[in-house]
């Protein structure tokens, strides 16, 4: 039997109180894609940022190819040949692709006097190209890629050290269109059948089956199962189950009875905006879920920012309550009553730097204050406890910064944030990217208490997403809405619509 290309073992981590990991043993083998499951808090962010060496071990150890290692930085684990691609890859987005690849890296000469060899990069960068065979212009800038080019370019980056067995990749499918994971898909292939390990974060479980070899479990700090996708599938092994720790049934809450439905809280007629969009016109209703679904390039998250008073209109109409509304700056669409959860919580939603107690007073200042001129500390606090045990904020810290916690968390920060406004239009925008399925259950079950005192919109690329949670729904296709035949899509008339932009026969 070969030895694993990579061993951990008796791995532990406490964080005060906390213990983060406890005991965890993990290996992979040389050559394989090994996906990593687990509901967030389970360990994996955290097993994961030691192995990249951004944090220390507190026991245990770690071996490559039968060496042991100790990784104290960054650094330690690309010399040991193991490379990170973050969720959210750190690129610049105004240089070009041969210049992110390299970057802090232009010279094979270290320090201060390292000349940039311009040359031996190109040289470098098209040695990469051929070996991997990555259709991309690295001239290009960053920002003009689309998101798997900019993935293929972190990924390169990572590569770009000699001698890196084992690469790992955090939910890197998570703003991919189908098609765009598919290509990302063909490069790993390419990386495993040069072998090198792939270690595959990744809450998308049908994914495990479509690409990894094998898979292993964490749930409470521990890695509770190691399994190959062969034995998973003859046994018929429910993953989610597997990360729970017991049965789930449908995520999805029961839907509203269709006669239910109360009165109209937003109405909006007409609404344009330059190229992106143009005469969207729909109701959203007191207990019920309206849902929008719409791929890349449809124009439902501009839709969205408009209505929240982000992107211009040029023309249409918006009522709250029977009122006319024409938000021109988020502010004035929360006075308004209108909260959006943004599709990219990092950059829009949420301080990063500051705390949940920080974060979830934000969108509300005038009830954190009372009325007055100071904020209401205490006050603030005991609301901002309350709500974060209400999103089953895990661990249920205030004081921790929002980076320090996992992407669903993040995501239960900004729901906090949402129900402290006491809005009356609740917009989700992609609510559930980088979630796992019992976080994804949670949310989808405060929607549905939300829709009983709000309208609730929940905008998605994720077709069963949209479907499975709302109770009406809306295709949009290159900026125009797509009108149900029969007032209420099914599900393939749904996607039908959304990707041909037009009505199933």
């Amino acid at each position: 039997m070969t030895q694993p290309v990579l061993t951990a073992t008796g791995i532990s981590k406490r964080f005060g109180p906390v213990l983060a990991l406890r005991d965890v043993a993990f290996h992979v083998e040389r050559g394989e894609i090994h996906a990593l499951l687990g509901i967030n808090g389970a360990g994996k962010s955290t097993f994961i940022k030691i192995l990249s060496g951004m944090i220390q071990k507190d026991t245990g150890s770690i071996r490559i190819a039968g060496q042991e290692v100790d990784l104290r930085s960054p650094k330690d684990s690309i010399r040991a040949g193991i490379a990170t691609v973050q969720q959210h890859p750190e690129l610049v987005h105004d240089m070009n692709g041969l210049d992110n690849i390299f970057l802090g890296r232009e010279s094979r000469r270290p320090g201060l006097f390292g000349r940039v060899d311009r040359k031996a990069m190109q040289s470098r960068a098209e040695a990469l190209l051929a070996r991997f065979s990555v259709p991309l212009d690295l001239a290009r800038e960053v920002g003009s890629m689309a998101a798997v080019e900019r993935e293929a370019v972190a990924i390169l980056q990572a590569l770009a050290d000699d001698d890196i067995k084992v690469l790992i990749l955090d939910e890197p499918t998570s703003t991919l269109t189908d098609v765009e994971r598919e290509d990302l898909f063909e490069l790993m292939n390419q990386l495993r059948a040069q072998g090198i390990s792939i270690i595959y974060i990744t809450h998308q479980l049908e994914e495990v089956f479509a690409i990894a070899d094998s898979f292993s479990v964490f749930r409470g700090g521990t890695c509770v199962a190691r399994m190959s996708v062969a034995d998973a599938k003859a046994s018929d092994v429910s993953l989610a189950t597997m990360m729970l720790g017991e049965a789930i049934g449908d995520i999805f809450p029961p839907k509203a009875d269709p006669d239910s439905a109360g009165e109209v809280v937003l109405k909006v007629s007409g609404l344009a905006s330059a190229s992106k969009f143009s005469g969207i016109s729909f109701q959203a209703r007191k207990n019920e879920i309206l849902g929008i679904f719409g791929l890349v390039g449809s124009g439902c998250e501009e839709l969205a920012k408009a209505i929240f008073g982000v992107e211009a209109l040029d023309r249409g109409e918006i009522e709250v309550n029977g009122k006319a509304v024409a938000p021109k700056t988020p502010r004035d669409a929360l006075d308004a009553g209108i909260f959006l959860v943004p599709g990219d919580r990092r950059t829009e939603g949420l301080a990063l730097d500051r705390p949940a107690v920080f974060n979830v007073p934000m969108a509300n200042l005038r009830r954190a204050a009372g009325g007055g001129w100071a904020l209401r500390g205490r006050s603030v606090r005991a609301d901002s406890k309350s709500l974060t045990e209400q999103v089953a904020l895990h661990p249920p810290s205030l004081s921790t910064p929002a980076s320090g916690f996992s992407g669903g968390n993040q995501q239960k920060i900004v729901l906090a944030k949402g129900l402290y406004t006491q809005a009356d239009v609740y917009i989700f925008v992609e609510p559930t990217i980088g979630v796992d399925i019992g976080a994804r259950a949670k949310i989808y079950g405060l929607m549905r208490e939300l829709s009983e005192t709000a309208a609730v919109i929940v905008i998605s690329s994720d077709c069963d997403e949209v479907f499975g949670v709302a109770d009406r729904t809306i295709a949009m296709h290159k900026g125009r809405q797509v009108e149900p035949g029969s007032g209420v899509f099914n599900r393939d008339a749904l996607l039908f619509a959304g990707i041909m932009g037009e009505r199933k026969q």
